[in-house]
Order: C-alpha cells, then structure tokens, then sequence
C-alpha cells in the first residue's frame, strides 16, 4: 500500500468497527456458552444424575461436532448470495430452545441428540460471519476484525466459567442451560435491530466510507479475479492441495481447542479439589490469556505479513503447554500455569488462519470454502473430547492430554508446509485447479 493511500485510508471515518463487530461478537459469545456450558455441567452434577460415564461425557461433547457439519456449507453460500442476518436470527431461536430442552433432559441419550441438534444450529454461524466481516473489512484490516470477533471463545470463556460456576452452586446444572438459553432470545432483539449484512445496506454509514469499502473490496475481487475462479465450482476448490492442507491444519488445530475445552473444568476440579464455584474462577484466567494471545498474534502478522508463521507458533506454544500441564502435575500451581499458557496460545492463531482462505479463492468460492474448511476441520472437536474420554476410561486423564499435544505439534507442522501465497506479502494466485496451475 502506498503512502497516498494510507493517508486516504486515515481520513475514511471508521463506524464499522463499532456497528459491526460488537453485535457479530455478542451473537458469537451466546452461541459459545451454549455450546461449552456442558464442561460445567458435567463436574457439576450432570454426569452423576444422568449415569455418564468418562467416554459417554467425551461423546456428549463432541457429537456437537457431527451436528456442526450440515449448515456450513449452506451457511457460507447463503452469507454470499443471501442474508447472513437472517439464518443468525432463526438460528438464535434455534439455540435458546435446543438449550432450554437440554435443562429438562432426564437420561444421556435425550442428551445427546440434542447436542446433535445443537450442533446442526450452530453449524453455520462461523462462515457466517466470517463472511459477513470479509464484506465490511479489506485485506488490511480483515486480521484485526477476525481476531476481534474470533475473540468471542476467550470472552465467552472469561463470562461462562464464574457464571456456570455460580449457577450450579447457587441453583443446579439444569438451570445452567435453561437461564443461557433465554439469554439467546435477548441477544437475538439485539441482533435483528443493529447488523447489516453488507455496506450498501446501512442507514448510519457516510458515503465517504461507503465507497471507500465498496471500491477497495472490489479491487481486491479484480486482483484475484479471473474466468477460472468465477466459473468455479466447489468441487474445482476441493481438487485444491492446499485447501486439503487448510482443512488437516484445522481439524488437528480443533483437536486441540475442545479437548482442552470441554476437559478444562474437570482437570481443575482434579487438581485442585476445588468446588464449582472455585473452578469456574480459576478457569477465568487462561480466557483472560487467550484475548492478550490474540490480540499480539493477529497484530504482528497484519504488520508483517507473515500469515504462516503467526499460525504455526501459536500452536506449538499451545502444545508444549499442554505437555507440561502434564509433565508438572505434582506441582499444582506449576501445572496451572501451564493450564493458562494453553490459554495463552488457545485462540492466537485463529484469527491469522481465517485471512487465508480470502487469499486463495473469490468471494464467490470463499464463503463455501470457509464452510468446507469449518466443518471438515471441526470433526477435530469430535474427535478431541471423544478421544480425551476414551483415553481416560482406558488409560488415564495424562494419555488424554499428551495426544492433544500431538495434535497441535502436526497443525504447526501442517502451517509451515502451507504455501508462499498464502502470506498478505505474496502475490495471490487466481487458480483454484492445481493441475491446470501446474500446466
């Protein structure tokens, strides 16, 4: 970027930060405590009322995932070509109900299938507002804004953990899922009344900063612009290597983020022998961690460039302090600094990740790549509190965390091996077949 257009840039007035990040944020933290509150409950009476066992809890928590799958796709397009407003909207319904039942279950196998089933509601969310953002925010800015809205799993970690804590000492589990679910109806008047699914649309907005968005978003299409990409189809994207390679780095990256998740509470309470009410404060902390985490990652690779990198070593932080959780645990305070280092590294690379997928495919192609990176990558949040709870039934809670800490070694692994192009100092590369690229 020029000096001319930096200073064009520092006149343009910057309303969208405030009007449409907090609203996407707020949805974002309602649909996460919804989706974690099952790691209090579980330590907090659910597991002894409904007979779950540790690999039926790891079931629980992960069959959210298999749920997940189906509205990515649909989601992204619907985000393109649609309104990205509305499908949040019923899907806030959606939540507050499925949350509501969840409090009324009286055996594991009612529990499950609404798990499922709130899996399915949340599913397409993420490339939701993904998209939504990457039509607010130029390459630019587009880290930052990612890495501020992606901040909604630390924050929601920051207000779910003494908030979950409280209400299971104070009342029970149940009202645990009951009281989060009504708070989905209030976040959703908020939502309907403030967001906008694109520039053109917003009332409040100046028409300095109007075209300055339309017209620098739309350069940004010209660049990457070309007949294969807009005559491209999904399947053209998923011949791609390295999307294949997006999805692997997600799926081992997911791993890692909801087992340590949705196990966190339950390896407090062990180790400290703590109550409720103790574990959801101490578990404030590595949340607390995890927005400075964010914020460092996501700014040093705007300011650099440097999009691989400032993927691959959040995670393998993320995964030698899972190591030494382990490795410490006969010193308690040893092992929760480690605990809170997870925290630390939990959401950092995240945000640096998501600028990827823009600089690969069009935005026509880009919503339903997101979609396809999101739901094939979040298997991994299947398979990390599953696997976590089978290796606890069967060895111990240490087998458990030393195979998340493979999983984030092999996603920093797979960052590196991403290509030059992916990096904002790289020239973006319009084709999507890498055969035809290859001739």
């Amino acid at each position: 970027m020029t000096n001319s257009s930096h200073a064009l840039q520092a006149d343009i007035p910057r309303q969208r930060w405030l009007r449409i990040i907090p609203p996407i944020l707020i949805a974002c933290i309602i649909s996460y405590m919804d989706r974690v509150n099952i790691a209090f409950a579980m330590p907090g009476g659910m597991d002894e009322e409904l007979g779950i066992t540790a690999t039926m809890a790891g079931l629980a928590g992960g069959i959210f995932f298999i749920g997940y799958l189906f509205l990515q796709v649909p989601g992204g397009k619907i985000a393109v070509h649609g309104s990205g407003k509305k499908f949040i909207g019923w899907s806030l319904v959606a939540w507050a109900v499925i949350s509501v039942l969840t409090g009324i279950v009286t055996n594991q196998y009612q529990l499950l299938v609404l798990r499922f089933l709130l899996g399915v509601a949340e599913g397409g969310m993420l490339p939701v507002v993904l998209t939504m953002i990457s039509n607010w925010f130029p390459d630019a800015e587009r880290g930052r804004a990612n890495a501020i809205v992606i901040m909604f799993v630390p924050i929601a970690g920051i207000i779910t953990a003494p908030l979950s804590g409280w209400i299971i000492t104070a009342l029970d589990w149940r009202w645990l899922f009951i009281i989060e679910g009504l708070l989905s109806l209030v976040v959703l008047v908020l939502w309907m009344q403030t967001i906008y699914d694109r520039p053109q649309e917003a009332k409040w907005i100046s028409e300095a900063e109007k075209n300055y968005l339309v017209e620098t978003l739309a350069a940004e299409q010209r660049a990457i612009a070309g007949k294969e990409v807009k005559n491209a189809s999904l399947g053209a994207v998923l011949s791609d290597k390295t999307m294949w390679q997006l999805i692997a780095l997600n799926f081992f990256y997911q791993t890692g983020i909801y087992g340590y998740t949705l196990w966190l509470p339950t390896i407090l309470k062990e180790l400290t022998h703590s109550t409720m009410g103790q574990v959801g404060m101490l578990a404030i902390l590595p949340y607390v961690g995890a927005i400075a985490g964010m914020f460092l990652f996501s700014a040093l690779s705007d300011r650099t460039g440097k999009r691989k990198l400032f993927v691959s070593l959040p995670l393998i932080g993320f995964a030698l302090c899972m190591f030494l959780s382990v490795a410490l645990k006969e010193n308690i305070w040893l092992a929760y600094a480690a605990l809170v280092g997870c925290g630390f590294f939990l959401q950092s690379a995240a945000g640096v990740f998501w600028t990827i997928p823009a600089r690969l495919f069009s935005a026509e192609m880009a919503g339903g790549a997101r979609g396809v990176i999101n739901a094939l990558g979040n298997l991994g949040g299947f398979c990390g509190p599953y696997a976590v709870g089978v290796l606890i039934t069967l060895y111990s809670k240490d087998a458990g965390v030393y195979c998340l800490a493979i999983s984030l070694a092999l996603a920093s692994l797979l960052a590196l091996l991403l290509p030059a192009k992916c990096d904002a100092g790289a020239q973006p590369n319009p084709t999507v077949n890498p055969h035809k690229r290859a001739a």
